[in-house]
């Protein structure tokens, strides 16, 4: 299963759109007025899943999960000099990101790819392409790259 996660241009707070290989809208996802990124995600037809909602006052981007209204895990940027590195605290999934921060694989605990993400270049907005082994899988894929994003931007990046 393969998504593409477009952020829309002229949106005052973050917002994406998220289509499948054939073009429909799977997901929305509206940026919400708060202490740093709070993004709230909807199916086609409106009704809220997830949220994916920074901590503030950390030293680095720290973002909790949500499903519905309970928390199912977290993800966060480590600090090191080279390759960026995320932490995900979510079903034993592993993440690791490229030297520019532009392609992610997240395996779980056998090592097996769950999810792979790649920026695509030479867009008017951030634009990723997310392949889902398992369609039960892509609503915290999505959370996951909408972490990533939005930690990047939170550094400046």
């Amino acid at each position: 299963m393969k998504l593409l996660f477009k952020q829309r241009l002229f949106s005052w707070f973050d917002s994406y759109d998220i289509y499948d290989e054939a073009g429909n809208t799977v997901y929305t996802v509206q940026g919400r007025l708060s202490w740093g990124h709070r993004l709230e995600i909807y199916d086609a037809r409106g009704e809220h899943l997830g949220t994916v909602k920074e901590e503030v006052l950390t030293f680095l981007p720290r973002f909790a999960l949500y499903q519905g209204g309970r928390r199912i895990g977290e993800i966060k940027k480590e600090f090191t000099f080279f390759k960026p590195v995320f932490t995900l605290d979510c079903r034993g999934w592993r993440v690791q990101g490229d030297f520019f921060e532009w392609n992610y694989q997240v395996a779980d605990g056998a090592g097996t790819t769950v999810m792979s993400a790649h920026k695509e270049l030479l867009n008017w907005t951030d634009t990723y392409v997310i392949s889902v082994g398992r369609p039960e899988d892509a609503l915290l894929s999505l959370m996951i790259v909408l972490a990533i994003d939005a930690a990047k931007c939170s550094q400046g990046n």
